[in-house]
């Protein structure tokens, strides 16, 4: 097809649609113009997606038609409206897409964090190393139970959230950099085992894992979640495939980046916990089995309310009307 050609045809007809779509108050005949040259219009951008791709052409008649559809339409789909959506369909998606990275990421934390518990509490120069023996012994005996009961409940968990909260935008919004999550990830690992080995040193492991389990395995869960989404949009600029780097780094931020709004949420549940259930004096399963509930929840949502929204075609992505017209790729 060529497109200069059918520019050059369809001009004043485009032109007059255009005209149309910002008219404020149409007459009858007006209204039905509109329609059947907004038709009309949406045929040959369908002629132009198809034979070329995204175009100039294309770009502005998909333009031309926006605005019309507007003016027939009223507004934009209302922003409550598309709440639902939100959380049916592209968060659960976005979710699902990181299963696997997010499992693998999982795995490496808990390696790296038992690596460093076991070499540190296995060579008291290390373990002296962390600091005085009094003020270690002082961690493990009290300050690492304290820290959980010190301030009112609501105060705590609304502070633990916020932080973490902020911990994970960062994985996502900073995941282009392809260093910033497993930065994160290690770092986290690193202070995790530093705190096991302590309570190790002291024989109060079995207070370790009452203490940290209860939040921690939601806690722990959405960082590996906001840290693969980053690498996800990482690999995207990588190796954007047949796509431009700019279009796939778009598409994929796009996507991803609703990982970072879900996970305020995942995080909200878990502060939750931490505050209002692992400082409490309760037997230790029950607050272990109220934190793996907090999480069943998460993974069910994440993998299979993720994969229904993925088997009807959701990516996590805008829609078209949302986002724009997109480049077509062959392959």
């Amino acid at each position: 097809m060529d497109l200069h050609a059918l520019a050059a045809a369809r001009r004043d007809e485009w032109q007059r649609l255009d005209e149309l779509s910002r008219v404020r108050r149409l007459s009858g005949a007006e209204t039905d113009e509109l329609v059947t040259r907004y038709r009309a219009a949406s045929a040959d951008l369908a002629d132009l997606k198809t034979s070329a791709g995204r175009s100039p052409q294309g770009d502005y008649l998909s333009s031309v038609l926006a605005r019309a559809r507007l003016h027939l339409t009223g507004a934009r789909e209302n922003v409550l409206a598309q709440i639902p959506r939100f959380f049916a369909l592209q968060l659960p998606a976005a979710l699902y897409r990181v299963r696997w990275t997010t499992l693998v990421i999982a795995v490496g934390f808990t390696v790296i964090a038992a690596l460093v518990t076991l070499w540190i509490s296995a060579d008291p120069r290390a373990v002296a190393a962390l600091g005085d023996r009094a003020d270690l012994q002082q961690y493990a005996e009290g300050d690492f139970t304290d820290y959980y009961s010190e301030n009112p409940a609501a105060v705590f968990a609304g502070t633990v959230w916020t932080n973490n909260a902020w911990i994970a935008a960062q994985c996502v919004l900073f995941g282009v950099t392809g260093l910033w999550p497993v930065m994160v990830v290690i770092q986290n690992a690193v202070g995790l085992g530093q705190s096991a080995a302590v309570m190790v040193e002291f024989d109060r492991l079995d207070v370790f894992f009452s203490f940290i389990l209860p939040h921690g395995l939601l806690e722990l869960t959405s960082v590996f979640v906001a840290a693969a989404a980053g690498l996800h949009i990482f690999w995207a600029w990588v190796a954007p495939g047949r796509r431009s780097r700019a279009d796939a780094l778009a598409a994929e931020g796009r996507s991803l980046a609703t990982v970072a709004i879900g996970l305020v949420f995942a995080l909200a549940l878990s502060g939750v916990v931490e505050g209002f259930v692992t400082g409490q004096p309760w037997p230790v399963w029950l607050k272990i089995s109220l934190g793996a509930a907090a999480l069943g929840v998460f993974l069910f949502y994440m993998l299979f309310v993720g994969a229904r929204a993925v088997r009807t075609g959701e990516s996590g992505d805008l829609t078209e009307y949302e986002a724009g017209t997109p480049r077509l790729v062959a392959g």
